[in-house]
């Protein structure tokens, strides 16, 4: 009967499912430079956010992850303007006004001529990183950080603490910001200033993240069962060379730095040895949990989805599928099917995921 009113009734998400959702789609667009890809990956990220995220003041992060990427996209574009050279193209655009530079920096310019080829190139890195960190946006804005920290492993939860304030420093400096922005209002001052708006916005996630860290280690989050030293140095040993693995398989096969199958075969034992010292961990857990989040098919439905948009673009790659890189800045991007497919696949959380009420929207715990 459980399980039928997880898959029926309303309720929020497990935040590990989003998490690992988002995280597959960056993995689908560091794999590509192809604008239409791109968009297209942050509009299916972003219809998911628009479709079941919350009430919460935390939950409109995606915007701020917006704006920051449109913030990447810009630096990016004025510093290959500022440092580009002739030979990065030869559609000339304009000419900037060149600065003399001493000897030591032979080989390095700043200024002159900026071409069409140059800036396109540098539009189109900046989308990758900008729809990257949108998908980072979307995951703190449908998953409740508080809630994820709850589902920690034992194996893990040293590094609780540490993770609560990298965790909610973002949603928090959301939240404030909307906050300073009220009282500005209430005081008539309509006009928003960086200078004057910055500095109690940092301050006020910072406190509120240390603060929120310092009540759980207040509470014995974290304390764990008396465990012999060679059961305490094999899980810390597991979990280093899992997280070592797993590291180390992905940046290969994100960079192509491997051979597949050498990089899958890091990948897989990185991970093997990670749900090893999960497993080896949790013996050392002494204490029960109030309200388990739920894993339930909702939940592997989301993760499917994030794994087949992730797994088209990373076959894609591997088959050499023409249009995930361009020929040239200068030419129409073409539309690979594939990749496009498996994106479009991401837009299933918006429907598998339970829908929250209007009460259980304002406030998840």
């Amino acid at each position: 009967m459980r399980a039928v009113n997880h898959l029926t009734l309303p309720r929020a998400l497990h935040p590990g499912a989003w998490w690992l959702w988002a995280l597959c789609m960056a993995v689908a667009a560091s794999r590509t430079r192809n604008p239409v890809l791109l968009v297209l990956i942050l509009a299916v990220t972003g219809f998911v956010v628009s479709a079941r995220r919350s009430d919460a003041p935390w939950a409109h992060s995606f915007t701020a992850f917006l704006k920051l990427g449109l913030l990447v996209i810009a630096v990016r574009v004025v510093l290959q303007a500022l440092l580009s050279t002739r030979s990065q193209g030869n559609t000339l655009l304009f000419t900037l006004p060149q600065i003399p530079l001493p000897d030591w920096a032979a080989g390095v310019k700043l200024g002159g001529d900026v071409t069409a080829e140059a800036l396109v190139t540098a539009l189109y890195d900046g989308g990758q990183l900008a729809v990257m960190l949108c998908c980072v946006g979307a995951a703190n804005a449908l998953a409740s950080p508080r809630r994820l920290l709850k589902s920690l492993p034992g194996a893990l939860y040293e590094m609780g603490v540490a993770c609560v304030v990298a965790l909610t420093f973002a949603p928090q400096l959301v939240t404030d910001g909307r906050r300073v922005r009220a009282a500005r209002r209430l005081r008539g001052r309509t006009r928003a200033s960086f200078r004057t708006t910055a500095m109690p916005v940092l301050e006020g996630a910072l406190d509120r993240s240390v603060e929120l860290a310092a009540a759980m280690d207040s509470r014995g989050y974290g304390r764990t069962a008396q465990a012999p030293r060679a059961q305490r140095r094999l899980t810390a040993l597991c979990v280093l060379l899992g997280l070592l693995g797993i590291l180390l398989g992905v940046y290969a096969l994100l960079t192509d730095a491997m051979a597949f199958p050498f990089a899958a075969g890091a990948l897989a034992a990185g991970v093997l040895l990670a749900v090893a010292a999960m497993a080896v961990g949790r013996q050392r857990v002494s204490r029960t949990r109030y309200r388990p989040d739920p894993w339930a098919l909702p939940e592997w439905l989301v993760v499917a989805a994030g794994a087949v948009a992730a797994g088209a673009m990373v076959i894609a790659a591997v088959r050499g599928v023409n249009g995930l890189l361009l020929a040239g800045p200068l030419v129409v991007p073409p539309v690979p099917v594939l990749p496009v497919v498996g994106v479009l696949v991401g837009l299933v959380p918006a429907l598998a995921a339970p829908p929250l009420k209007s009460s259980l929207k304002k406030a998840v715990p």
